[in-house]
């Protein structure tokens, strides 16, 4: 707990010493924080991951218009987001390589960074401590940051789909252009 404060409070005194940022500048703030203090508890920086920077601005503008709400900075549960499928398909990403990641939603008003951390002291500290997460994604809209921690295995890397993407009306799976071509050649 004592920790949780301590990064808390050096957030809120870096926040104040700096000028105004833009949003992609608030993020790099963000995940420079975030990295000192890992570096602080002997772990390793998280890498930047664009797939789950991606899905993070994809959910910041798809909360840009819920209100704040006292659960903000919680983790979100995927399956209880009925848009989430069409925001991974968005950023290609593949769903099974969502698993053991933890996605963030925090309502912050204008992107304070204090507010921010104050929203994720209890869930972001506790994931930032664990040391199977090796990768982040920020996005941000209007109130609302999402960081999206991930790992390096399989399920939690948020790798991109397999398929390949022919036309406007959607994937088809490298298995079923396999079957495609074999198809095509017997005839």
């Amino acid at each position: 707990m004592a920790i949780s404060k301590l990064f808390l409070l050096s957030v809120v005194i870096l926040s104040l010493h700096r000028p105004v940022l833009s949003d992609n500048e608030e993020e790099e703030f963000l995940l420079k924080t975030i990295n000192i203090y890992r570096t602080s508890i002997n772990l390793t920086t998280l890498t930047q991951n664009d797939n789950a920077e991606c899905l993070a601005d994809e959910i910041a503008d798809e909360f840009k218009n819920r209100p704040c709400t006292s659960n903000t900075g919680s983790a979100l549960d995927p399956g209880s987001e009925p848009g989430f499928p069409k925001l991974l398909t968005k950023c290609r990403l593949n769903i099974n390589a969502t698993r053991d990641g933890v996605i963030m939603p925090a309502c912050a008003h204008n992107h304070d960074a204090s507010h921010v951390l104050t929203n994720y002291t209890n869930s972001l500290i506790k994931n930032l401590n664990d040391s199977k997460f090796t990768g982040i994604g920020i996005g941000s809209d209007v109130n609302w940051v999402v960081i999206i921690l991930t790992t390096n295995t399989t399920e939690g890397g948020y790798s991109k789909s397999g398929g390949f993407t022919f036309g406007v009306n959607g994937v088809v799976s490298s298995s079923s252009l396999l079957v495609l071509l074999f198809s095509f050649f017997m005839f």
